[in-house]
């Protein structure tokens, strides 16, 4: 049933932000990003048995991220996007600070979080190193690649080709990235390799599914915009 729930669970996210899109405008997509990457980074330290494949889970909610970007590149422009990926950084950034900061705390004798607290957030430094990284690199390069792509294919016919263009680039450079800084040392070569094509194709998957989505977003007319 993942596969199927898997499905399920996209549509969910993607409908939310078009939701969120609708009521707040761009305001609501820098907060979806600012909070959607602190959802992802709880979410990947969930693995799930999906299409054959062991994968982690935030990636679907990682991929809404781009879907944000793209969708403030296309209606507001490059330094707009710009923004919304430095938001998510230091959103990022602070979840790591803060969270480790939390852990120091010796929990009472009836505290019952602390365990789990710390099997979420006490992350291997390298892991959060890999994370950050990526995110920075790989969202910065689909906000250009999508103005690249945009010189080219701007009609709004071929929003399509930028979406997607620029998100298979971005995002294989995250994996690229993020599998070799996270996990080497720890796995084998065959093993790292294993893990970044799986990634990634899961990426690609989502990155499919959310087409339709940028093309409903750009039909939105936010209630506090005059668009």
């Amino acid at each position: 049933m993942n596969e199927l729930l898997w499905f399920i669970f996209a549509i969910v996210n993607f409908i939310i932000i078009l939701a969120v899109y609708k009521l707040f405008g761009k305001t609501g997509l820098f907060a979806w990003i600012a909070v959607g990457t602190v959802i992802a980074n709880i979410q990947v330290t969930k693995t799930i048995e999906l299409f054959g494949f062991t994968a982690t889970l935030g990636n679907i909610m990682y991929g809404t991220l781009f879907l944000a970007t793209d969708a403030i590149n296309e209606r507001y422009g490059i330094k707009d996007a710009k923004q919304s990926v430095y938001l998510g950084f230091f959103a990022m950034v602070g979840m790591v600070i803060i969270m480790q900061g939390a852990l120091l705390f010796v929990p009472s004798d009836t505290d019952i979080a602390d365990p789990a607290l710390n099997t979420i957030f006490d992350l291997v430094p390298q892991i959060v190193l890999g994370s950050i990284t990526a995110y920075i690199v790989s969202q910065l390069l689909d906000v250009h690649v999508f103005q690249r792509i945009k010189q080219r294919f701007g009609s709004p016919n071929t929003l399509y080709i930028r979406n997607i263009g620029s998100t298979l680039v971005s995002q294989l450079v995250d994996s690229a990235i993020f599998v070799p800084i996270a996990f080497i040392g720890v796995f084998d070569t065959p093993t790292l390799l294993s893990i970044f094509l799986t990634t990634y194709i899961i990426k690609v998957l989502v990155a499919l599914l959310d087409t339709p989505f940028i093309y409903i977003m750009q039909r939105i007319k936010p209630l506090n915009e005059d668009l």
